[in-house]
């Protein structure tokens, strides 16, 4: 085995509980070993295969499921990442769920409402675009709500989280950590591709002039919100295939630590076999 693969990324960008993050303190142009996409590539693949078989027990095991959030600045990358994961699981066992503004029906319920429902299965995984932290995010920035509205929702949504993990979901957050400068570059390429340009939104450089007021909102989230049951991971986002690698070696290496284990058959295969070459013999 290649010494890449030996590299584990669990424990190196998960956020400690109760820790306090700084964003400016971690590099958002990480990219560990690696020089680029191309020196990679065979990670990439690696990880892609494991988790195709990862997701295959889990489906098959059936007595648990996972959840991955996705949360990040525009451009960070959410997209490209669901399309990477996604790309590497079967489909069967796999929905991606997109949270934007809420309904009116949303509203007039409780924030939490409209996250319960799409929440994964026993057997399935489930990857939300963007989350119940919307709610403590967006909500915060432009005040929406009250302070004391919103200052409430973190102990809420660690409740929330703990009751999805006592029901056998598993939950693994990751937020796509990429500089200012960086998202400009995007913002470029997106008007510079054709096939780009349908993201464009007059949004993108409104909400750019938050930008500190966004840092300081997610630091708040990363830091009150990553417990032992369900962690944040900071990803440096930078290089997107980096993101990519980390963000699949991270559930591979979670997944793995389930032991997880093909069922046992639920009918007498010497039967079966008895009734198999029964049928052979017929032809």
């Amino acid at each position: 085995m290649e010494p890449g693969l030996n590299v584990k990324y669990l424990n190196r960008f998960k956020v400690a509980p109760g820790s306090k993050v700084k964003l400016k303190d971690i590099d958002p142009g990480f990219k560990g070993h690696h020089d680029d996409r191309k020196d990679a590539a065979e990670e990439v693949e690696h990880d892609q295969e494991k988790l195709r078989t990862l997701q295959e027990l889990l489906y098959a095991d059936g007595q648990c499921s996972l959840l991955i959030c996705l949360q990040g600045i525009d451009t960070g990358g959410k997209d490209g990442t669901i399309n990477h994961i996604l790309g590497s699981m079967n489909p069967q066992g796999c929905r991606v769920v997109g949270f934007k503004e809420p309904s009116k029906e949303e509203l007039a319920h409780d924030f939490l409402w409209r996250i319960h429902q799409p929440a994964p299965a026993k057997g399935s995984v489930a990857i939300f675009n963007r989350s119940q932290y919307e709610d403590v995010l967006v909500v915060r920035v432009h005040n929406l709500v009250p302070k004391a509205i919103w200052s409430a929702r973190y102990d809420q949504i660690n409740a929330f989280e703990k009751e999805l993990v006592a029901g056998g979901t598993h939950i693994l957050k990751f937020y796509l950590h990429i500089s200012k400068e960086e998202q400009l570059s995007r913002f470029k390429e997106r008007l510079d591709d054709p096939a780009k340009q349908w993201k464009i939104s007059e949004a993108d450089y409104k909400e750019r002039k938050f930008w500190d007021d966004y840092t300081e909102a997610y630091e708040e989230v990363l830091s009150r919100c990553s417990t032992d049951t369900a962690p944040w991971f900071v990803i440096p986002s930078d290089h997107k295939w980096f993101r990519n690698l980390a963000i699949a070696r991270i559930v591979v290496e979670y997944l793995e630590g389930l032991d997880l284990k093909l069922p046992p058959p639920s009918v007498n295969l010497d039967h079966i076999r008895q009734e198999y070459h029964a049928a052979v013999k017929d032809e």
